[in-house]
């Protein structure tokens, strides 16, 4: 089947996640956990950049007054915008050892809201945070793989995914206060199906349809506000991890992708795995809100 998605970086990321849009910069931001590195790439100039890490990155935002807010393995930081460490801001709540911070992005009030993944991969002990200037919290525990997190255009509704489930759930959202209530599902994918796709990392666009990059799916989906299945794009590589709208208009959607433990005969087929992929959409997206300390 021909991809409406093409290659516009072959960065043969092991687990590339993450993608984050500058409007001011004009650049996607994006990381490779495994690799643990942070990309930067300019599609107009094609200049790409990366910033080696010490430990595992699975998230990050851009920050008001320039650098990041991260989560990497050990908690919450800020980093300087050369990725070097300032200060952790919080430390990771979890075992360290089995679970690391995975998806996270800023609510439109520019918090930050982060999950992690139990790497036990049986255990359910993850959870997904919020981290604002009163520290750091839990929205909700008992999760396999944090992913799909995005928000509403009008920031009522918070859609949140845990990969091993299945699931998009979504909740109602409190600007205000950054409360998350009322959990009910809003997708589930088919764990009989042949290729077992499930949900990884999300986007909402102007329309609020809602849009997720499917784990060994290797297509993007776009879902109505209702949850129903609007239209499925396939992109070359299995496993999609997560989607970003960017570009001046904001009418391009940037899709990572992962490489490691993948098949050789996977890889042979689909060599630029690991790479970021670029199709125009018709529907703008959102504006990426910048993580504020002071909220």
């Amino acid at each position: 089947m021909t991809s409406p998605f093409s290659l516009v970086l072959d960065s043969r990321c092991e687990l590339g996640e993450g993608p984050v849009w500058s409007g001011a910069e004009q650049a996607l931001y994006f990381v490779d956990i495994k690799g643990m590195k942070l990309h930067r790439f300019e599609p107009a100039s094609r200049r790409h950049t990366t910033i080696g890490l010490s430990e595992e990155i699975g998230c990050f935002a851009i920050r008001k007054g320039g650098g990041f807010v991260a989560g990497l393995r050990s908690g919450v930081w800020h980093l300087g915008p050369d990725g070097e460490r300032i200060a952790m801001l919080a430390p990771n709540a979890e075992p360290a050892a089995t679970n690391r911070f995975n998806d996270g992005r800023t609510d439109p009030r520019g918090r930050f809201v982060l999950g992690t993944i139990d790497e036990t991969g049986d255990g359910g002990t993850a959870g997904l945070y919020r981290y604002d200037r009163r520290g750091l919290e839990r929205i909700e525990g008992g999760i396999m793989t944090s992913n799909g997190l995005a928000f509403s255009p009008d920031g009522r509704t918070m859609y949140h995914s845990d990969t091993p489930r299945f699931a998009v759930y979504a909740y109602d959202y409190d600007e205000e206060t950054g409360a998350a209530t009322n959990r009910r599902v809003f997708a589930r994918l088919d764990p009989d199906a042949a290729d077992r796709a499930r949900p990884d990392g999300g986007a909402v666009d102007a329309e609020g349809c809602y849009w997720s990059a499917l784990w060994e799916g290797g297509r993007v989906q776009r879902r109505s506000p209702r949850g129903e299945l609007l239209a499925e794009y396939p992109v070359p590589a299995r496993c999609t991890t997560m989607v970003a709208f960017g570009g001046r208009d904001l009418r391009t959607l940037y899709v990572t992708s992962a490489r490691s433990g993948r098949a050789p005969e996977e890889l042979e087929r689909l060599p630029h795995s690991g790479g970021v992929f670029a199709m125009e959409t018709e529907v703008p997206g959102l504006a990426e809100p910048l993580f504020d300390a002071e909220v």
